[in-house]
């Protein structure tokens, strides 16, 4: 394919705030029968009867959590949403719709915009959530956005952080440790670029951890599958941030000490090679990584049958005493007290 030299850039301020948001909202579809009224009015309105509503939000802000050296506006637009639609899921709850804000630099023309929420109504559609409102505005550091999700559950199926016990079992979803990896790869080849602009990278070897790091899934199916088993956890939190640190969030929040063992870690074989490639010690990052939005959660020890050899989870450790505290057990049974060492935007 020929690259077009010179794209067609549309200038936001010849739209203005009103015919910028008809522009950019003229795809979003109503979908959800909770949806009463979405972008139009002072305000949405839903009517969600008997059910609770979970809402969580989240920002996202150029040159503190992502780079569009490498990162693509379209897969921007969909992170955006997954990120927040997880945080629904980590509820045990089901995302209904989210409002989108974003403050653009003069940097970005028309076209831009459209890359960045073609990303979010794939998001949308491929999640079933509504998009029922936000905002527009100008920024003096280029891109930020900021999305809310809401959802929805009937009260005894919401699963909070501060329900561990005792004896519970850790369970994961899918592998971690992933994305950072993927991460790694891409921050790699930047560097090669800025040192020769005319270098091609072949990424070939690479697709698993970069597509988990630029187009990344919220495991929106977690819901149905313990529904199916027959079991609601104790307690739930998504990765974001880090296994170890959710693990102490978790700890912290039920007030219990947790044995995560080392052998059990689910991670892909992909991932190891490449850990080797950038001699980078694998469980480390696994553990602190960050970005998978996996699903971490705690189940009774009564439900170890019904959750044991299902290839959508990993018992990956168990609950303590909290006087015990947090400990990984190695490979070679010895115990190392456990720290947060993932993403913190504040230190960035």
């Amino acid at each position: 394919m020929i690259e077009d030299k010179s794209p067609q850039r549309t200038s936001i301020a010849q739209l203005g705030e009103f015919g910028l948001i008809d522009h950019l909202t003229k795809n979003f579809e109503i979908n959800q029968p909770t949806t009463l009224k979405g972008i139009g009015d002072d305000a949405a309105v839903l009517d969600f009867k008997d059910k609770k509503v979970v809402i969580s939000t989240d920002l996202l802000i150029e040159g503190v959590h992502f780079d569009l050296t490498y990162m693509p506006l379209k897969h921007l637009g969909y992170k955006a949403v997954v990120v927040n639609v997880s945080d629904i899921c980590a509820m045990n709850a089901k995302p209904t719709q989210i409002t989108v804000s974003v403050a653009v630099s003069n940097r970005f023309p028309l076209e831009a915009l459209d890359e960045l929420f073609a990303g979010i109504t794939h998001a949308a559609r491929e999640y079933n959530v509504d998009v029922i409102g936000g905002d527009t505005t100008s920024s003096q550091k280029g891109l930020i956005i900021s999305i809310t999700a809401i959802g929805e559950a009937d009260a005894e199926e919401i699963v909070y952080r501060n329900g561990a016990k005792q004896t519970d079992l850790l369970v994961v979803t899918g592998d971690i440790g992933a994305a950072y990896m993927g991460l790694q790869v891409l921050e790699r080849e930047k560097q090669v670029f800025q040192v020769n602009p005319n270098s091609q990278p072949d990424l070939d070897a690479y697709t698993y951890l970069i597509e988990r790091q630029l187009k990344p899934e919220a495991r929106k199916d977690v819901r149905t599958l313990l529904h199916a088993l027959e079991i609601k956890p104790t307690s739930m939190i998504d990765i974001s941030d880090g296994l170890s640190s959710e693990i102490m969030h978790l700890c912290k929040q039920s007030k219990v000490g947790c044995n995560l063992y080392e052998d059990k870690l689910p991670i892909d074989p992909t991932f190891i090679n490449v850990c080797e490639e950038f001699n980078i010690d694998s469980t480390t990052v696994a553990i602190n990584g960050g970005e998978d939005y996996e699903l971490l959660f705690t189940i009774a020890m009564e439900d170890f049958e019904k959750i044991k050899g299902n290839p959508n989870f990993t018992i990956i450790g168990h609950m303590t005493q909290e006087s015990e505290g947090i400990h990984l057990v190695t490979r070679a049974n010895t115990k190392i007290a456990l720290k947060a060492r993932g993403w913190d935007a504040l230190t960035q």
